[in-house]
Parts: C-alpha cells; structure tokens; sequence
C-alpha cells in the first residue's frame, strides 16, 4: 500500500504545485508552508524545489528574485502562458478522472453510496 501512495503523492504534486500558482505569485517556502497543509501528501522542501526546477526548465513557471526582509533574496515563482494552459488541462483531466472514479466504485461527490 506505500508504494502505491507514494507513486500517487508524486503524481499529484505538480499539479498541486500548479495549482497553487494559479492564484498568484509564491515564493518557493510559501509554496511549501502551503503544501505542507495538506497532510495526506506528507510533503517536504527536498521533495518541492525539484519540482520547481523542472517546471522552470519545462517552461511552466518563470521566477523573479526579490529581496527578502531577513536572509538572501527569494525567488517569486509564477506561472507562464504555458503553466497556466498546463494548469487548466490538468484540471479538467483531474475532474473528468474524479467523476469516473466515483462512478466505478459507486459513490457520488458527496461521498455517499
């Protein structure tokens, strides 16, 4: 069963990372204080920030520095044309996905049978 949660926690993140983003600007630590609130992913900054790397390089994300009040300058992450048409399709994946899955076990959005 860990294996499994563990392929599924890594699947998620980028579209939760995407989807934060899509309300605004973050910096990479709000990023994961932010992602940290959702228990059942069992998050951490090592797992985060090579996400972010990668969605930089793919071209879903762009950054920008900014002085930081305490500390070196921190990197405001936010998403691009790209990231945001990225962000939609995985949306309406994840909600076509969610439907279908609980059609097949027979419950409805409310979780009820």
């Amino acid at each position: 069963m860990n294996v499994w949660i563990t392929q599924l926690r890594k699947g998620l993140l980028e579209f939760c990372v995407l989807s934060l983003l899509a309300k605004g600007e973050n910096y990479g630590y709000e990023i994961v204080a932010n992602l940290k609130n959702i228990e059942v992913l069992a998050i951490t900054e090592s797992t985060v920030y090579p996400i972010l790397t990668r969605l930089c390089k793919d071209g879903y994300l762009k950054f920008r520095l900014a002085a930081s009040p305490q500390g070196p300058p921190r990197r405001y992450f936010s998403l691009t044309v790209l990231g945001r048409h990225r962000v939609r399709e995985m949306g309406e994946y994840w909600d076509d996905l969610k439907v279908s899955i609980e059609r097949l076990r027979g419950t409805n959005s409310e979780g009820g049978k």
